[in-house]
């Protein structure tokens, strides 16, 4: 069984990856497993947090052992994470999964974040969390891929492809479309955060934005930036 694991950071395209990734036959995908789990764990707030910790396992290792390395009815496996949310958890299993990092321009995620987190912190976006999760990987020899959301914009075909060499499974055309509109395999947080995202019925074209950094938020995006400019050498580029 092909197990893959994408690490994301926040307001990503990570969902339009899951999306992208539920249009194959041959594989099945789950929506921020580790979710619950964070929450528990660090007691930060979210919207929607009853909800959420109602409706899934909060236990993390639990989780790891009955879904992440459970069975399951497809051949392939794609578990949309994020990487804060790896917290309290024995890395162990990642040695036998597909593990692709999503990485974005922290200026861009972060200013997106705090629209929905009010004064978000650097533990909060995942990205120093990315480049140590990035360094184990690469020491144990199981980074499968870097993808970074610009260049996957700018040639979905093209960065699709190659992540699909990457985890050992073949290109399906079908990866680039999906309906508009919310969809089975969302989690129970989907209100809060996908109303973009159901809009769209593919992969939106890459456009070159201004983005006005809100006041309080600069040290974090430069410090952000410090651990984005060691991970995008290593991320797939677009051809």
């Amino acid at each position: 069984m092909n197990r893959i694991n994408l690490w994301a950071s926040p307001r990503n395209v990570s969902t339009a990856l899951m999306y992208s990734f539920a249009q194959r036959r041959d594989t099945q995908v789950f929506d921020e497993p580790l979710y619950g789990h964070y929450l528990a764990y660090t007691g930060i707030r979210h919207p929607g947090q009853e909800e959420i910790l109602s409706s899934m396992e909060t236990n993390g290792q639990k989780v790891v052992e009955n879904l992440l390395l459970g069975t399951h009815t497809h051949p392939v496996v794609f578990f949309k994470q994020m990487t804060h949310h790896l917290v309290g958890i024995d890395w162990g299993f990642l040695k036998v999964c597909k593990n692709v990092l999503l990485i974005r321009d922290p200026a861009a995620f972060i200013t997106s974040y705090a629209k929905v987190i009010d004064s978000p912190t650097l533990d909060d976006i995942g990205i120093k969390q990315q480049w140590e999760l990035c360094q184990h990987l690469q020491s144990s020899g199981h980074l499968t891929a870097v993808l970074d959301a610009r260049e996957l914009l700018l040639n979905p075909t093209n960065v699709l492809g190659q992540l699909c060499e990457s985890i050992g499974i073949p290109f399906d055309h079908n990866m680039l479309s999906w309906e508009a509109g919310a969809r089975p395999e969302d989690g129970v947080w989907a209100p809060y955060w996908y109303k973009n995202v159901h809009t769209s019925t593919g992969f939106q074209p890459y456009k070159e934005k201004e983005i006005l950094i809100p006041e309080g938020l600069s040290g974090l995006v430069e410090e952000a930036s410090t651990y984005y400019e060691k991970l995008y050498p290593l991320a797939l580029k677009a051809k």
